[in-house]
């Protein structure tokens, strides 16, 4: 405990020093995306931790997914843990709220003026208990402060074990529950079914005793326990709580807690504030301070999850229930891999490179759990939510980026696995499976024969073949690498010859009639050949794995610029469609969810890129802002931030699985990438032309349509020379 100490002074000194420059960490603001769509959350976290304590405003609604909104009136009390950004809302563990005085209703209204958030700490005044909450969070433990008006006496604290984040009307979501009082707190376990079924043991200590506990009556339709505990306080009238959470038991949740054995909730937080400005400052940018706050804030989102779910010991229960323990390393859940492959896990293997193995190995052991790889995980959990095989390209991509923590042979025969094994349903009515005997029987998923998305589906099996497809080439598993690069065409049996677009064809090879390329689908709300997008927006997914090959089919380069025009300016934006993902739109693009990524960036393919540089500034400036509406769309786990992160830099993983990335212009004149072990890499962009001249790396000139992760490591000056439109 000693050295622990030494180490939180340390970072308490630290914070301390008055810096030359403004720390990183001071350009995040927390209440970015909170307000509207982005379902983002203030309250405080450790980068990558299990633990997210935060308010609650609501248990249920797809407007409180992570159980806050930015102008909710009332705070039902204070859960444990959340995901940034999701669709759906899950975890939200035991609720804590505390009271000067035993009430009715625990739940407070607050003064807005009184909500303060930063890097590592929350803290808001809640008008009707008469108190000051303040939370802060280590990887494994979460903290709470309560500084009660009036001094000391007794107060009360409401422990609220039938509360959870969850999108189920039809029944509560509590399969089992146990709880104990203890003398300074109470431990239990519960069984939980919401999106995922899944085991969550917790374990609370306060500073001061319990004085009196009462178990409150359920109420109608409850299946778990509400406690009062009462406390009596000196003076001061500070109480303070640490709890742990553990997928395993509750002596995991204890030791988790006991990772921070003491109970300086000042120094706790400047611990987590410090661990966060050593992430930052891996890129720091030369821009103004209101870029410089959507920049930050965007890297800190991204750096959230996936979320740890090993414990301090190393065990984790997994998808199928068993308890494992890591052999080595950290274990992961929070796995949104349909947005963050696209971008969010690049932006890892960037900047985080460390964290890459222990990633991967996150998804093989799922893999050597269930037969095959995750494609959304919860808390150790497999949700089955959204389409393709997204853990593919993600294991392909850390490999070709020269990630070496994990058996190459191993991570091909799960993907291998995943491409062959039909999958079975995780949930009744699950219907976006990979059902490879279908596929492989007429090459593409007919519409006739499926429950949806076949359109969408038959193009993201592209993605996860030529993940594989790469993987094995790079092991030198040649034969493999040829089988699935043959299927990873399977797309162009998709393409319409008339419309040059991605239309649905039946078990007859017939085209699906009539077509509307315009109408999103999605299977909860208008079910069709799409998800969450139209056949305009979906058309441009091929392109994630093989852009020349998607150029060719629509007739070549201007042919492919004047398709992008067309959908960029040509195509007025839906309107009434939000909930599937149609907002922040420039014509038919869609900036609010994830296919639409990556379609910008394709000018490059053309004979005009500017105009794509051009749309990646427009989207960079008009759909993120530094107040509470600054995300428009779902944040998905980092997906959202990373876009604007790359975006900053100059260059973008428009096909994640190859190891490169495609040249735009970077939105600022000068940032710098250091990554500890790494050379230092400089980002200059040089000029004031509005269009990208070359790319050079240490003087030599890169391709702009394939510039090679693995140079950018080993550092140098990667210098964009930007020219005058027309030249």
């Amino acid at each position: 405990m000693n050295l622990l100490r030494m180490i939180i002074g340390f970072f308490v000194v630290f914070a301390a020093i008055p810096a030359l420059a403004q720390r990183q960490v001071d350009y995040v603001d927390p209440f970015i995306g909170t307000d509207g769509t982005g379902h983002a959350f203030p309250g405080p976290t450790a980068p990558f931790g299990m633990v997210q304590p935060g308010p609650d405003n609501s248990a249920t609604g797809w407007e409180f997914t992570s159980g806050y909104q930015y102008r909710a009136p009332l705070i039902l009390g204070f859960s444990q843990n959340r995901a940034s950004g999701t669709g759906i809302p899950e975890l939200g563990d035991v609720l804590v709220m505390p009271s000067r005085t035993r009430r009715e209703s625990f739940a407070s209204a607050y003064d807005k003026v009184s909500e303060a958030a930063r890097v590592g700490y929350y803290a808001v005044t809640l008008r009707d208990n008469d108190v000051r909450v303040e939370l802060t969070a280590s990887e494994l433990t979460a903290f709470h402060r309560y500084t009660f008006d009036g001094g000391g006496g007794r107060v009360w604290v409401l422990v609220d074990l039938q509360h959870g984040l969850t999108f189920r009307t039809d029944r509560q979501p509590v399969l089992e529950s146990r709880a104990t009082v203890t003398r300074d707190g109470i431990e239990g376990w519960q069984r939980r079914a919401n999106w995922t079924t899944r085991t969550v043991a917790f374990a609370l200590a306060f500073d001061h005793p319990v004085a009196e506990h009462i178990e409150l009556p359920r109420r109608e339709g409850d299946a778990a326990q509400r406690f009062l505990l009462a406390f009596d306080l000196p003076d001061a009238g500070v109480l303070q709580m640490k709890a742990g959470l553990s997928s395993v038991d509750i002596e995991g949740a204890r030791a988790n807690r006991e990772t921070t054995p003491w109970w300086d909730f000042d120094a706790v937080a400047a611990a987590t504030a410090a661990q966060w400005e050593g992430l930052l400052a891996r890129a720091v940018i030369e821009a103004p301070a209101r870029q410089k706050r959507i920049f930050y804030s965007a890297l800190y989102h991204a750096l959230i999850h996936p979320s740890r779910i090993s414990d301090a010991d190393g065990r984790w229960r997994g998808p199928d229930g068993t308890v494992r323990r890591a052999e080595k390393g950290i274990r992961y859940s929070t796995l949104s891999l349909w947005d963050t492959f696209r971008a969010a896990n690049s932006l890892y293997a960037l900047l985080v490179p460390e964290r890459v193995d222990d990633f991967v190995l996150t998804l093989l052991d799922h893999a050597d759990a269930t037969g095959r790889l995750p494609k959304w995980t919860i808390w150790g959990g497999e949700t089955g939510t959204m389409i393709g095989e997204p853990a593919l390209p993600v294991i392909a991509e850390a490999w070709a980026k020269g990630s070496r923590g994990f058996d190459g042979q191993r991570a091909l025969a799960a993907m291998v696995a995943t491409s062959t094994r039909d999958a079975a349903p995780v949930y009744p009515g699950d219907h976006s499976l990979s059902q490879w005997s279908l596929y492989d029987r007429f090459g593409y998923y007919p519409f006739d024969m499926t429950q949806g998305e076949a359109v969408s589906r038959t193009l993201e099996a592209g993605i996860g073949d030529d993940a594989t497809a790469r993987m094995a080439a790079m092991l030198g598993e040649t034969t493999l690498a040829e089988r699935f690069a043959a299927r990873a065409g399977g797309w162009r049996k998709l393409v319409d010859p008339e419309t040059r677009l991605a239309r649905g064809r039946d078990s007859q090879g017939e085209w699906r009639t009539p077509f509307d390329p315009m109408m999103p689908t999605s299977p909860l709300n208008n079910p069709g050949d799409y998800t969450e997008a139209n056949a305009w927006q979906y058309s441009w997914t091929p392109a994630l794995h093989d852009p020349e090959g998607l150029v060719a089919a629509m007739g070549g380069r201007v042919a492919f610029r004047r398709k992008l025009d067309t959908f960029f300016f040509d195509l007025k934006p839906l309107e009434g469609w939000a909930y599937l993902g149609q907002e922040a739109m420039i014509g038919q693009y869609a900036h609010g969810n994830e296919p639409s990524h990556h379609i910008a960036w394709l000018y490059a393919y053309t004979d005009r890129p500017e105009t794509g540089q051009a749309l990646v500034r427009r989207i960079a400036t008009d759909f993120y802002a530094d107040t509470p509406q600054g995300l428009i769309g779902n944040e998905d786990a980092g997906q959202m931030s990373a876009w604007y992160v790359f975006a900053t830099l100059g260059f973008y993983p428009v096909q994640p699985a190859s190891g490169s990335y495609v040249a735009g212009m970077p939105l600022i004149r000068r940032a710098t990438i250091a990554v500890p072990g790494r050379p230092r890499l400089t980002i200059k962009r040089i000029g004031n032309g509005d269009r990208l001249g070359r790319v050079t790396l240490a003087g030599r000139a890169l391709a702009t349509t394939a510039i090679p992760h693995q140079q950018l490591t080993r550092g140098g000056t990667l210098r964009f020379a930007t020219e005058p439109a027309g030249k």
